[in-house]
């Protein structure tokens, strides 16, 4: 397979080039030259959002794209108009945000959406993919896979959340740990995202797929647990009521990652129906695997954590956190 991937120098681009090179196949990365390629890729140059910045794929023939493009949906109208008679299929990265608010629990791919246009400039998120997708299917129809991905962790995040939770629990002493701690939370693994991926454009398939492990692979307590065990154990973790917590004024998923009390944004997050990617071959492995790799690749930066600067830094202050554990 000739792989052509828009980006795949971060994150879910990263853990995409990287399956598809353990599997054998050619892959080019066209990126803006920020950051380094994995090895053994061949590297094209060009920024999606000036004038004739996609001259360098005037040439060439894949037999996949990737495409994670979270901004202006121009940028996949263009990239997917201009390829469409050279690739074969367009994967297109999408995001489970593209449901109209509030998404009921157990919401599948036949939901109401938002709305979005192909031809927008940058709007919201959740607009700007699903502009995206509509984008895809111009050019490509039925060759376009859009993967509708729930909350993604894993190595290579550069958003905040998972690094967040470690590097708390990495500090040891009393963590304010929000409960109940055997409520549901559905997240993927980056790796399981790009294994799916990869397998499913490769057999051809199309239309939307929500990518999100079932609700109840893991826990809150599942996901600090392991945490505080994979950090070296000296972190105290205090379950905390989520009433007293909202009551406090803490801002769920900002300043407590990935958790959200039960409710909408509860519903909306971390109850959507996965059945059609399962039964496409989605598998998920353990929480626990996820937070050591993720605290193995921290640990091997010698450094922060890379934060996209397009999102906002997350994590509760400290003071705020000894005030509701009353220290």
């Amino acid at each position: 397979m000739k792989l052509l991937m828009l980006g795949g120098t971060e994150f879910v681009g990263r853990a995409i080039t990287e399956d598809a090179l353990s599997r054998g196949w050619e892959v080019t990365v066209f990126h803006r030259g920020h950051h380094t390629p994995p090895p053994g890729t061949s590297a094209l140059h060009g920024d999606r959002t000036a004038p004739d910045g996609l001259a360098a794929l005037d040439t060439g023939e894949w037999d996949l794209v990737v495409d994670t493009w979270s901004g202006a949906p121009t940028a996949v109208r263009d990239s997917a108009r201009l390829l469409r008679d050279r690739v074969g299929r367009y994967a297109y990265v999408s995001s489970r945000s593209v449901y109209a608010y509030p998404a009921p629990a157990g919401l599948a791919e036949d939901g109401l959406l938002v709305g979005g246009s192909p031809d927008a400039g940058p709007t919201d998120y959740a607009e700007d993919k699903r502009g995206g997708e509509l984008a895809a299917l111009d050019a490509f129809a039925d060759r376009a896979l859009l993967v509708r991905a729930g909350l993604i962790l894993g190595p290579y995040e550069n958003v905040g959340r998972l690094p967040w939770w470690l590097e708390r629990t990495a500090r040891g002493g009393p963590v304010l740990a929000p409960g109940p701690r055997d409520l549901p939370i559905q997240y993927i693994d980056v790796r399981d995202l790009a294994r799916w991926t990869l397998d499913a454009a490769a057999a051809g398939r199309s239309g939307a797929y929500n990518l999100v492990s079932p609700s109840g692979h893991a826990t809150m307590g599942g996901l600090l647990d392991a945490c505080a065990a994979t950090t070296g154990g000296g972190a105290d973790l205090r379950w905390t009521d989520p009433d007293r917590i909202v009551e406090a004024g803490v801002q769920p998923w900002i300043e407590l990652p990935v958790w959200l009390p039960e409710g909408e944004d509860y519903d909306h997050m971390h109850r959507g129906d996965v059945s059609k990617a399962l039964a496409a071959g989605l598998t998920c492995r353990p929480v626990e695997e996820t937070v050591a790799d993720t605290w193995a690749w921290l640990r091997a930066l010698g450094g922060a954590a890379p934060q996209r600067p397009d999102r906002p830094t997350k994590g509760i202050s400290a003071e705020r956190e000894a005030a509701l554990l009353g220290l």
